[in-house]
């Protein structure tokens, strides 16, 4: 019998065709065209994966549309495992709509209503390979409905009991879901069954802040969002639920890993950013995340693999999408070589 291959990463969750803006800086009722590019954060992250030289597979759901051939096609152009994607008939292939007007201005409109991805069962999961994987990674936003909410406790289940890392990417996204406050408890529900966790300010408050006065939400829940909290805190009582790490992704500053000590406390490892000049920031956590990632796979230590996350945003934030643009080993190799290195 032959061996089944073993992944070094396999990626849960939403994927959509994204049209950005090619009208940099424009308001967003004033874009006139846009560019067509694919989208979500667990196949952004395995694209980005793949061209750092790691085996990659996805789980998603796809509709039988064109817009799903669209994706399935770049997928597979990149060299990425599609084998464990089903199409959905009578759902639709979900697509996310983006404006870019730096600096600091990034609206973005998710169209998902009988979306494909959220669709994806338990069964879907019994046929991919998250048995067969070093790091199995997910995204938030497959906790907002079922099926795919349980289908994606169950992969965490079997990943964990067959020895793989489970990567938690927070992914707050607050229009996907009924109630704000409903992320946070499915968030809080699935972190025993998570080893790393990676999240923002916001993403860390969403998650284990319960006080609902303490979520703020701005254009219409669609961007913007904001999180009052104790990140320090929240990071405190994250980890205090299971995970051994929490990344928290810092922006130009790069990421802080914390690691949870047998004894309850908490080690601390700053891996400084790149600095550069920002085009858009859409993509940059999941370019983050790809890297981070792939550092864990090379054995780099906790430093180096963050540094090495932070050079793939660094990069990704110059260029105008997110999975057509992530860098290669080498890009990113030759960009760090004269800024100090990992």
């Amino acid at each position: 019998m032959t061996q089944e291959k073993v992944f070094d990463s396999v990626h849960m969750g939403r994927s959509s065709i994204d049209l950005y803006s090619d009208d940099v800086g424009a308001p967003f009722p004033e874009i006139t065209k846009f560019a067509a590019y694919v989208g979500g954060s667990p196949l952004n992250i395995s694209v980005g994966g793949r061209r750092l030289g790691m085996d990659t597979a996805v789980i998603t759901a796809l509709g039988a549309d064109p817009v799903g051939d669209f994706i399935l096609r770049f997928l597979e152009k990149e060299g990425v495992e599609t084998t464990y994607i089903p199409r959905k008939p009578g759902r639709r292939t979900s697509a996310v709509v983006l404006g870019i007007e730096p600096p600091d201005r990034f609206p973005l409109v998710y169209y998902r209503d009988n979306c494909a991805d959220i669709e994806l069962t338990i069964d879907d999961v019994l046929a991919a390979p998250v048995t067969r994987c070093r790091f199995f990674q997910f995204a938030g936003t497959n906790l907002s409905k079922e099926p795919s909410r349980s289908a994606t406790f169950f992969a965490a289940e079997q990943a964990r009991a067959a020895g793989a890392e489970v990567v938690f990417d927070i992914d707050f996204r607050p229009d996907q879901w009924h109630d704000p406050r409903a992320f946070g408890v499915m968030a809080r529900a699935i972190l025993p069954l998570v080893d790393i966790v990676l999240g923002t300010d916001d993403e860390i408050n969403a998650a284990m802040l319960q006080d609902p006065a303490q979520i703020t939400l701005t254009h219409s829940q669609v961007s913007d969002t904001k999180v009052a909290g104790d990140v320090d805190a929240g990071i405190a009582a994250l980890l205090a639920r299971g995970p051994k790490a929490l990344v928290h992704k810092r922006g130009i500053h790069g990421a802080r890993v914390h690691l949870r000590r047998e004894d309850g406390g908490v080690d601390q490892i700053d891996a400084p950013g790149y600095p550069v000049e920002v085009y858009n920031i859409l993509g940059a956590g999941d370019a983050f995340a790809a890297g981070f990632l792939c550092g864990r796979v090379r054995g780099l230590d906790w430093r180096q693999s963050g540094r090495l996350g932070a050079a793939c945003g660094a990069i990704v934030v110059t260029k105008h999408g997110c999975a057509n643009f992530m860098p290669t080993w080498d890009e990113v190799m030759a960009f760090v070589d004269g800024r100090g290195g990992l």
